[in-house]
């Protein structure tokens, strides 16, 4: 039996793909290459980890033939496809829901009739809202999401356990912790910051620099999607980050010594949607999941670093 991945092409899907294919597993992708960043891209990435257990349709969730196509062989699903980022949800929220809300129910209601019961599923840091005890323990109340993009992922959670509740399906929701590394979409800070500094052209910073996220490493995240697969039981909810709070301009220094470059700062005013900070417990995905992330965010700048320096194009071509 195979393992349906959508949203494969994407940064997180991409690698989760790779991961899956190596251990010996069969999988299949299914994704839109949508226009929300460079389609080349995605094509980029699925040439990347091309091999022949691997199966890509090129589709959209939203249509039942394409769904029942990507279910066929398969046992396990990990749903990875959703309309990411915080600013655009709020100038947008209908397609944020649309995407984020309704395209997981039309999947987990074809899982239902093809006899498929298992799911995992990428959830947000960004439920949590701006929470100020920290660390964010998964015990915390997320019903004060402040922007649309958190508000669909509370209610994706919301909809798991119903459908743990009615059909007995067991879904594990995965709140993600500012992923990045290799392949990190162009609109990401990392990626951006490091486009700009190598075009010359100065970091917009929101704020005085004080705001702190848990970055954490593509590296890191992936054994903990496949522990979550390999341990589906029930409707579970898991903190996947770093655990270490950094700061912004912390961060955006880093990235200038990872390409030996000096930053440019434009100090702008914090922007609606965004949070102060934000740091995983994960004394849960630790027991239970074994989830133990190694890559300070030294280790992980200097990896992005190599492998953005290799590919000139994706800072020469604006």
């Amino acid at each position: 039996m195979a393992v349906l991945v959508t949203g494969g092409a994407g940064f997180i899907g991409s690698h989760v793909s790779e991961a899956l294919l190596a251990r010996g597993e069969s999988v299949i992708v299914i994704d839109n290459l949508n226009s929300f960043y460079d389609p080349q891209l995605k094509r980029q990435n699925i040439a990347a980890i091309d091999h022949p257990n691997l199966n890509v349709i090129i589709g959209d969730l939203s249509d039942a033939e394409i769904r029942k196509q990507g279910l066929e062989g398969v046992d396990r699903v990990i749903h990875l496809a959703a309309s990411a980022g915080v600013r655009p949800s709020i100038e947008d929220p209908a397609k944020y829901i649309h995407q984020n809300l309704m395209i997981p129910t039309l999947l987990l209601e074809s899982m239902r009739s093809a006899g498929i019961t298992k799911m995992v599923w990428a959830s947000s840091s960004s439920v949590y809202g701006d929470h100020l005890d920290t660390p964010f323990s998964e015990s915390a109340s997320v019903m004060k999401p402040v922007s649309p993009y958190a508000a669909t992922k509370v209610g994706g959670e919301a909809l798991a356990a119903c459908y743990n509740h009615l059909y007995g399906m067991d879904i594990t929701s995965l709140r993600f912790f500012t992923v990045y590394g290799e392949r990190q979409r162009p609109e990401m800070a990392i990626h951006k910051f490091a486009r700009l500094m190598m075009q010359g052209r100065p970091i917009p910073q929101f704020g005085d620099g004080s705001t702190a996220r848990d970055y954490t490493y593509i590296g890191d995240i992936v054994p903990g999607v496949l522990a979550a697969l390999d341990r589906l039981k029930g409707c579970q909810v898991y903190n996947l980050g770093e655990a270490e709070m950094v700061r912004l301009d912390r961060l955006i220094d880093g990235i200038g010594q990872a390409l030996g470059q000096t930053p440019q700062i434009e100090v702008l005013p914090l922007q609606p949607g965004d949070v102060t900070r934000t740091n995983a417990d994960i004394q849960r995905a630790q027991t239970q999941l074994g989830y133990q992330p190694t890559t300070s965010i030294e280790q992980g700048l200097a990896r992005f670093a190599d492998w953005f320096l290799a590919r000139p194009w994706l800072w020469q071509n604006e």
